[in-house]
């Protein structure tokens, strides 16, 4: 038995050495994988990087096709209306006022009492000219009998001519004085009459701005205005049109007018008058409407919205104004081809609508036109369109809406 032992333990040597190179041998190929799978894996993850890199690179836009423009397009502006005729009254005399006859939004008639004014100063001045007139006239009549007197005795070689002469020409100064203090009592009394205020024509107190016992003092410059009267049976309206629209609007047109105080009724109004002249400032020219009032429901001075009806044009293009581009190169449009690049087409804007724009030239029905464009885009850019196209709606841009240029 002794003999077998050494047998069994050096057949088990060359067994372990075996399996421990079998063992590393697998542990390297192990390692080898696991390395190579790490380098395909991050091969992979670059590439993917790479390819998302360059997907992300490419700009994504949304994309809205023109739409043949609305055929009930409506200009909105913003106007004030005025009375037809409006006559602030000033006092021609100085002096306080008496009393006061009528009220703001008193009905008045032509000639028609308003107010009296004291004046004292002319009083008195009226009695020194009747005073002057007075004396004037006795001086005349002494003078004319005495010139006539002298003529009488130059036929019996009385008197000599000159002294005629003299006694004539003395009458005729006299007269020449008492014309001219005639002249001075009708001009005073003329003056005296204007302490009466009276209404210029049929209408409305539109204003007072005076009291009993008030100091009045004559004249417009310095002076307040005492009462304003003003004919409301006709209003006239006032409307800025900007100059793209102006040759839309001619006399005789219809407009509709619409104040915040009758939401929803509106107003028949009609162009009577044309500046045909722009504001340099502002850009557009005024436009004179006349709207009836004789239910009177409308105010003078007050806002009020004026929509014209615009011609429509079937053949013209509409796009959003976000898709508009003003640089160094003018107005232009970017559009996406069928290769889905980027190609810039210049245009001219034949109307402004607000939220679109109507194009006179430079588009086609067909083009795919970026909306709100990226900073930085370019000419033959590559971009991606980020859904399917949307259309303008008709119902967008027809009515236009302008701000006051006052």
């Amino acid at each position: 038995m002794s003999s077998e032992i050494p047998t069994t333990a050096a057949s088990s040597a060359p067994l372990s050495r075996r399996g421990l190179r079998l063992a590393g041998l697998v542990t390297v190929i192990v390692l080898l994988a696991i390395v190579a799978i790490g380098l395909i894996t991050r091969v992979t993850q670059a590439r993917s990087l790479k390819t998302w890199t360059e997907t992300q690179a490419v700009p994504t836009v949304s994309v809205v096709s023109p739409e043949r423009s609305a055929a009930d397009a409506v200009l909105d502006l913003p106007g004030r209306m005025e009375a037809y005729t409006r006559a602030p009254i000033y006092a021609q005399v100085s002096g306080y006022l008496k009393n006061w006859n009528v009220d703001i939004g008193a009905p008045v008639k032509a000639g028609q009492l308003l107010a009296e004014i004291q004046t004292p100063e002319i009083d008195q001045q009226l009695l020194q000219a009747r005073a002057d007139l007075a004396s004037s006239k006795a001086n005349a009549e002494l003078a004319g009998i005495t010139a006539k007197r002298w003529q009488a005795m130059l036929g019996s070689d009385s008197v000599a001519q000159q002294d005629v002469d003299v006694k004539t020409g003395d009458y005729a100064a006299k007269a020449a004085l008492m014309n001219a203090a005639q002249a001075n009592v009708d001009r005073l009394l003329a003056t005296k009459a204007f302490a009466r205020i009276v209404s210029p024509f049929d209408g409305v107190v539109t204003a007072r701005d005076t009291d009993v016992g008030a100091l009045i003092n004559a004249g417009a410059g310095s002076a307040s205005e005492l009462f304003v009267v003003s004919d409301i049976r006709k209003l006239r309206v006032y409307v800025q049109v900007p100059q793209s629209y102006g040759p839309a609007i001619r006399p005789g047109s219809r407009a509709a007018l619409e104040v915040p105080e009758y939401p929803g009724h509106d107003f028949n109004a009609q162009v009577v008058a044309l500046a045909n002249a722009v504001n340099a400032s502002s850009g557009t020219t005024l436009v004179q409407l006349m709207v009836d009032n004789t239910d009177g429901k409308l105010m003078p001075g007050s806002f009020a919205h004026v929509r014209f009806p615009l011609p429509s044009d079937t053949a013209a293009l509409r796009i959003p104004a976000n898709t508009l581009i003003f640089d160094n190169n003018g107005l232009r449009v970017a559009t996406v081809g069928s290769d889905d690049k980027i190609t810039f087409k210049t245009i001219s804007i034949q109307h402004d609508y607000g939220k679109t724009v109507e194009i006179g030239s430079g588009l086609s029905a067909n083009d795919r036109v970026v909306a709100s464009p990226p900073d930085g885009i370019n000419n033959g850019d590559t971009v991606k369109i980020a859904s399917s196209e949307t259309t303008t709606k008709p119902s967008e841009g027809s009515v236009v809406k302008v701000a006051k240029a006052s």
